[in-house]
């Protein structure tokens, strides 16, 4: 309990510490999470647009739970060395699985009747993707790109064991911060993994189609 009380003085001691330290973090965490947005959902949207590829999502999604950040920054060591672009790629591949797996369910899941309506009505297939699709899928897509966001700065940490900075270097380094510095830093990390789960709780909301907002208000309400 004393550590824990002692946290919050070192953090008034190591402000300035503490935010260049989370500068670097978000670095560390942000480049690969948009470049697994960038390649995971246009591919994902593509695969459930042409209803194929589901056992590949899947089993991208589930390698990619079954693989250790660390192990893979310790295989990655052999193949690119130590530094920032061991722990990008590691963390790319953390943040991928569940951008795809989200993407593809998004656009795969939209109500069929709803698609063979909008052709009827005369609209193109990349229409029908962009028109009704993406519209109704894209809360899904942006649930799937928000649990990798949390899943990508709280792991993130271990990134310092490739020599890339971030809190992890305060969380690991107990001998030169103190047991208050490691707890301080950890505490630091859960503020801001909750900060990044609550930007996209405001953009499902925003991202949620009219209909579904009503539902949830009248549900509210009951």
């Amino acid at each position: 309990m004393d550590v824990l009380v002692g946290a919050f003085p070192f953090m008034t001691a190591n402000f300035a510490l503490l935010l260049e330290k989370t500068g670097e973090h978000l670095v560390i965490s942000l480049i690969p999470l948009l470049a697994a947005i960038v390649v995971g959902v246009p591919l994902g949207v593509w695969l459930g647009h042409i209803h194929k590829g589901e056992f590949l999502a899947v089993s991208i999604t589930n390698i990619g739970r079954a693989l250790p950040s660390l192990a893979l920054i310790a295989i990655l060591i052999g193949i690119v060395g130590i530094g920032m672009l061991n722990a990008m790629i590691a963390l790319f591949l953390l943040a991928f699985p569940p951008i795809l797996s989200y993407a593809f369910q998004a656009v795969d899941s939209v109500d069929a009747d709803l698609t063979k309506a909008a052709r009827g009505m005369g609209l193109a297939p990349m229409q029908v993707l962009t028109k009704v699709e993406l519209p109704l899928g894209l809360p899904m897509i942006i649930s799937g790109i928000r649990t990798a966001a949390v899943l990508t700065v709280s792991s993130a940490t271990i990134a310092t064991i490739a020599g890339s900075g971030g809190l992890g270097d305060v969380i690991l380094n107990q001998v030169a911060y103190g047991m208050e510095g490691v707890i301080a830093a950890a505490l630091w990390v859960a503020v801001l993994a909750i900060l990044v789960d609550q930007v996209f709780v405001l953009l499902l909301k925003i991202a949620s189609p009219a209909g579904v907002k009503h539902l949830q208000r009248a549900a509210v309400a009951a």
